[in-house]
């Protein structure tokens, strides 16, 4: 298996998981809107439309029982109408008419049958004479005469919607068969009302007037609730965009409150900026701290390693104590010529976790540089070095933080690698990412270690080398945080590092590093 080190733990990860977090979500909470956008206008759609055909119902009754009375008043009328008077059927016939109600009397002689035979007598509203026949056609086509078309018999109740041939639009609502002497008559009445046009009788109720604007309403509300959320959002993915471009160099001087649209989160634009500032003074106050104590350290460090030469020309050889109290002061000399180093390379990192340096360079003509620089190292240890670097692999990041980077794993792998044996560098692209590793011979890391490595204050390279005596001892120069310092400067450019045993022996270093676009 290998080990990844990719990032510092999410603080959420070391205190739990927050139930409450998925439900304090603006992603949830908008799933959760969104669910009742859908939900609220169909409880409300069903209880209307049951409270519409109950509506529709009663009024229907009413209209069918007013039908009932027009064909009722007529039936002594048409019982004793004479065919030859039947033009002069349309002046009674007015008397029962009126805006809101229309009548159409309708004949078929007796001995005829079928749908077809029944023509027009009277009509109030009147007709054109040239349009009875079409009138005609379309209340067959409408299947109005369907029960009478053998008999004429059965009363019928209907609700149908019909346009007459002068584009007017009415309903339907009853027929009533009279069957006399002469022949079959369909008294048919009609309404012609808002009041019924406007209603969904005949129609899905969602046609009607009220639902479309009542819906309108709903869904410009609808859009403007979610618009609202999602201008929300994507202000907050512009200001994850910015922060991510400000941590991998890639955003130049742009700022929050440039980047921002909603005029509500201004004042939030304006403290990132201001915290933005404030890291970047502090990283160059930390990386002057860190030249300016690093060399006030080094001058007296330096006067003191060259005091200790007429001392030790003073003290006589057959002076023991005198020369291991030298001895004593020496390494006691170096180990905190070693401190000092480490102390100013701590500082430097933590400056440029909080702002690292960016700039484009190619990285195969550093990784040629610093090994070049190691070829002494390499030749006195007999070392083979293979190097396997792409061309032109270019990465985005600091100068100083790769050397640094550099130099730790090379130093390890020279350190480690036993006298004779091969160190290969290989330098690759892979996707969107410069694949730098480095393979040694050296004796590994335990399974159990390989990610502890790269903690703070470890250090296995005394343990591997089977030297108890310099474990721990003043004069070990291992403090443990070069793969720390390694880690960090990596993930500060957005990179990665992880170690993994070779199968045949051997520790694998792999670095990756953010392309340069």
């Amino acid at each position: 298996m290998v080990a990844r080190v990719e990032g510092p733990m999410p603080a959420a990860a070391g205190r739990g998981f927050d139930l409450g977090l998925p439900f304090r979500s603006l992603v949830s909470k908008l799933v959760l809107l969104l669910i009742i956008f859908c939900a609220v206008p169909v409880i409300l759609y069903t209880q209307f439309r049951e409270a519409d055909a109950e509506k529709r119902f009663l009024l229907m009754e009413s209209v069918r029982e007013q039908g009932r009375v027009v064909a009722e008043s007529l039936r002594p009328l048409l019982e004793q109408q004479e065919v030859s008077s039947l033009p002069l059927l349309n002046d009674e016939v007015a008397r029962f008419a009126n805006q809101q109600t229309g009548v159409k009397i309708l004949f078929r002689p007796t001995g005829e049958y079928g749908a077809e035979s029944f023509f027009f007598v009277a009509s109030q509203p009147t007709i054109a004479p040239t349009e009875l026949a079409e009138e005609r056609d379309r209340l067959v086509e409408r299947g109005v005469f369907d029960n009478l078309a053998q008999s004429c018999w059965g009363e019928l109740s209907m609700a149908l919607r019909h346009r007459r041939p002068s584009g007017e639009e009415e309903l339907l609502t009853s027929i009533t068969p009279i069957n006399t002497g002469a022949g079959c008559w369909a008294v048919i009445t009609t309404h012609s009302t808002a009041e019924f046009l406007g209603t969904s009788i005949d129609q899905p109720y969602w046609k009607t007037i009220e639902v479309r604007i009542a819906a309108a309403i709903y869904f410009a509300m609808a859009i403007f609730t979610i618009g609202l959320f999602v201008s929300i959002w994507r202000g907050l993915m512009r200001f994850r965009h910015l922060a991510r471009s400000i941590r991998t160099g890639k955003s130049g001087h742009v700022s929050f409150g440039k980047q921002n649209r909603v005029p509500e989160l201004a004042p939030v634009a304006e403290e990132f900026d201001r915290m933005t500032l404030a890291l970047q003074d502090s990283a160059e106050s930390i990386r002057l701290a860190a030249e300016d104590n690093a060399h006030a350290f080094k001058t007296p460090i330096a006067i003191m390693r060259q005091s200790l030469e007429p001392l030790r020309r003073l003290v006589a050889p057959e002076e023991v104590r005198g020369q291991r109290a030298l001895d004593v002061l020496e390494v006691s000399i170096d180990r905190l010529d070693h401190l000092v180093a480490y102390a100013r390379r701590l500082e430097e990192t933590t400056a440029e976790l909080l702002d690292p340096p960016r700039q484009r360079i190619v990285l195969t003509e550093m990784v040629e540089r610093m090994l070049a620089a190691y070829a002494d190292t390499f030749a006195s240890r007999r070392l083979i070095l293979d190097a396997r670097l792409q061309e032109g692999v270019s990465v985005l990041a600091g100068e100083d933080l790769l050397e640094t980077v550099l130099e730790n794993v090379i130093d390890n792998a020279v350190e480690v690698s036993p006298h004779g044996s091969k160190i290969i560098v290989e330098l690759r692209m892979v996707n969107d990412r410069a694949e730098l590793s480095l393979l040694d011979r050296g004796p590994g890391v335990p399974h159990g270690e390989l990610t502890r490595i790269f903690e703070r204050y470890v250090s296995l390279r005394s343990k591997l080398a089977g030297d108890p005596e310099q474990d721990g001892g003043e004069g070990n120069p291992h403090m443990g945080i070069g793969l720390w310092i390694v880690r960090r400067n990596l993930q500060a450019i957005g990179g990665s590092v992880r170690a993994e045993n070779r199968p045949d022996g051997g520790l694998a270093m792999v670095m990756r590093f953010p392309l340069a676009a």
